[in-house]
């Protein structure tokens, strides 16, 4: 199923490796040849929060390679830039992509990108290899230490 706000043709995006993606448990190749992908990230490196207008976004430094991730099917290692949220207005639905259709309440984006290639994030933008991004799906449960004190930090994020 298309995703609800994506019931328009016009919005949605076009291509073979496009969003939003359906991952089909049943077509998933295991490859025991995947390296692991291995997550450096240094807290220092955080910049702020900002509303961009429909999301909110955590911001990194990303002028050295303190924050990074490397390995699994990646060639070179990865800055971390920033990282977002996707969520719905109701609980049923809120991540961008679904495993066998099923929707998660929400979905969190963290956006590398490769620093060994290009020179910027904008021209990194441009390109097959130029960014990788983790997403991880994310449920209801019991409190997490982590996203509350993100979340606390909210009501200070009001405007775009």
């Amino acid at each position: 199923p298309v995703h609800p706000l994506w019931q328009s043709p016009l919005t949605i995006p076009g291509g073979t490796r496009q969003s939003p993606i359906n991952i089909q448990w049943r077509d998933s190749v295991y490859d025991p040849f995947l390296k692991p992908l291995k997550i450096n990230y240094d807290p220092t490196t955080c910049l702020h929060i900002w509303n961009n207008g429909y999301s909110f976004l955590v911001e990194f430094d990303d002028s050295t390679d303190r924050s990074i991730i490397v390995g699994g099917p990646l060639e070179n290692q990865y800055r971390l830039k920033q990282f977002h949220f996707h969520w719905g207005a109701i609980n049923d639905w809120g991540s961008e992509h679904t495993v066998d259709s099923k929707f998660y309440p929400a979905e969190l984006h963290l956006v590398h990108w490769n620093a060994v290639e290009y020179p910027t994030f904008e021209e990194a933008v441009m390109e097959g290899n130029g960014l990788a991004v983790i997403g991880v799906f994310l449920k209801l449960g019991a409190r997490h230490e982590g996203l509350q004190t993100l979340v606390d930090a909210l009501p200070a994020v009001k405007h775009k």
